[in-house]
């Protein structure tokens, strides 16, 4: 095992994608125009993954069915719910400040929006030297890190004195959390097979609601302190603060950075869970930074559609997380019972990322996924539009609640199908944390937008705001349908062309799997690797 970790990887298929490039040694130039199977020198342990260090360039162990679903139920049981509690505490903290809003926050009017807007500058002002400087390190340890450091930001807002610190201190708060979601999409790539990445995204992402149920409540708790010796927002961040540093810990204690480092599995656990993901062609890690697969993330219109996606989601995701308290309490109810009245629609959110994570897995979709989570929400701010003006009182009072909080907050689930999305349509490492990057970074963008959507002037209605939802959101529908047709076409020009040079070399199935298990750690980009399936 270990001479064939050693050894470089002899042999790549080169397709019209592969850039010209020569490996460190001076070997020979690849062509970039050929399509044949070539030997050259041109993968060693610096180029392709890290995994070659455990598993080689070819199969050399072979594991039980049985052996397999016990290792994945371990990693269940250890990877998935130390990615929940980051995102229960990224996503309680972030929105830490929509409770306070409403707890006595000192900061209010416009005032009120740029500091809403102050984290997401800093979260897009970090996302690309976050995801650059976690490819040299380990994963875990800079994730565990950046969760303390952004504790002790949030606890700080309790001390703050003025607009200019709370401005400052929720911009550091955006570039420490910036590093949440891009790695914990590639922890989850690494660990577990396409067909089982979305639920298990979804199972981390489903905090997102459920830290809405348990904030509401323990918001509404804590408001009814009178704050004779401190103030309830204040509390509010002391605890929230708290809780970030506790989870940050756990996580640089047990978070693995990749299966090679996996300290609670043992070194055969180590190569199982490798060989596990060998046929997915998704790769593990590798800690050079490569040009040309950034060049070709900018260059591939899937990106772009990607960045579209999230960009029309994450609109209105900047106004809701900040605003859908007010929303409510705008319909006559008072702060105590706004708190309280906005947690079912956490519950309705859990449900529909769990079951977009469940349905994107079992049918190997991921825009359908995005279609059902998008529509409820589009007819949800079509009733409060509708209805605006309709009179507070009875039923139609109850049914503006119920759009406000049943149905508007569904599409929050579609951010996490896209995060599922780029994890298994995106081959190369480099690849796949410049995509991360870039979905973030649109993310920061359009919540930056969010923020100005529900401007102080057109309270308490919000009439701009909730027809920006409804119209974007209509407009994402069908990029949806157009990413899926290109995937789908694609497979099909993968498929014909998998056929011409298996014809062309004569090979057999054996042949063509034994191919495919060479190219899975080779740190190619999925147009790089012919073998490399999209998934629609």
């Amino acid at each position: 095992m270990s001479e064939k970790a050693s050894s470089s990887v002899e042999q790549v298929i080169v397709t019209p994608d592969l850039e010209k490039r020569r490996s460190k040694a001076g070997s020979e130039e690849l062509d970039d125009k050929a399509d044949v199977l070539t030997d050259v020198s041109v993968y060693d342990e610096g180029q392709g993954d890290e995994a070659l260090k455990l598993v080689g360039k070819e199969r050399t162990a072979e594991f039980s069915e049985e052996y397999n679903q016990q290792l994945r139920r371990k990693l269940d049981l250890w990877i998935p719910p130390l990615c929940a509690a980051v995102y229960f505490t990224q996503f309680l903290d972030k929105t830490s400040l929509n409770y306070a809003s409403i707890m006595g926050f000192p900061i209010s009017g416009q005032q009120y929006n740029l500091v809403s807007m102050a984290f997401y500058l800093g979260f897009l002002s970090w996302e690309f030297p976050t995801v650059y400087i976690s490819q040299k390190l380990r994963l875990g340890k800079y994730l565990g890190a950046n969760i303390v450091l952004w504790g002790i930001m949030l606890m700080l807002h309790s001390t703050a004195p003025s607009f200019g610190a709370f401005f400052a201190l929720r911009f550091l708060l955006g570039v420490f959390e910036s590093c949440v979601a891009p790695l914990l999409i590639l922890i989850i790539s690494m660990f577990y097979k396409k067909d089982e990445q979305a639920s298990r995204i979804s199972w981390f992402y489903v905090m997102n609601g459920l830290t809405q149920i348990f904030g509401g409540f323990v918001a509404y708790g804590i408001s009814f302190y009178d704050g004779h010796l401190l103030a309830p927002w204040k509390i509010i961040y002391i605890l929230l603060g708290g809780l970030a540093i506790v989870v940050g810990v756990c996580v640089l204690i047990w978070m693995p950075d990749s299966p090679v480092h996996a300290q609670l599995l043992s070194p055969e656990e180590r190569i199982a869970a490798l060989e596990r993901v060998r046929d997915d062609q998704g790769g593990t890690e590798n800690k050079k930074l490569k040009w040309h697969q950034i060049k070709e993330t900018l260059l591939d219109v899937r990106t772009w559609l990607i960045v579209i996606t999230t960009l029309l989601t994450s609109i209105p995701n900047g106004g809701l997380s900040n605003f859908s308290n007010q929303i409510v309490k705008s319909f006559g109810y008072t702060s105590k019972q706004a708190l309280i009245l906005s947690s079912p629609g956490g519950a309705i959110a859990a449900f529909t990322t769990l079951y977009c994570g469940w349905y994107a897995d079992k049918k190997g979709e991921r825009m359908l996924p995005i279609v059902f989570a998008l529509i409820p929400t589009i007819v949800g701010a079509a009733m409060l539009i509708g209805l605006n003006g309709s009179g507070q009182k009875g039923a139609l009072l109850f049914v503006r609640y119920l759009a406000a909080t049943y149905l508007i907050g569904t599409f929050g689930s579609a951010l996490s199908t896209v995060y599922a999305y780029n994890a298994s349509n995106t081959g190369g490492h480099t690849k796949k944390v410049t995509i991360n990057a870039m979905t973030m970074f649109t993310f920061s963008v359009g919540n930056i937008v969010g923020t100005e959507i529900f401007l102080p002037k057109d309270a308490p209605d919000y009439i701009p705001g909730k027809t920006a939802i409804m119209v974007l959101l209509t407009i994402q529908l069908f990029i949806c349908f157009l990413l899926r047709f290109i995937n789908r076409r694609m497979n099909v020009k993968k498929v014909e062309a998998l056929e011409a040079e298996k014809a062309r070399r004569g090979w057999s199935d054996a042949d063509v799997q034994k191919e495919r298990e060479r190219h899975a750690f080779l740190d190619l980009t999925d147009k790089e690797n012919m073998f490399f399936m999209y998934t629609a």
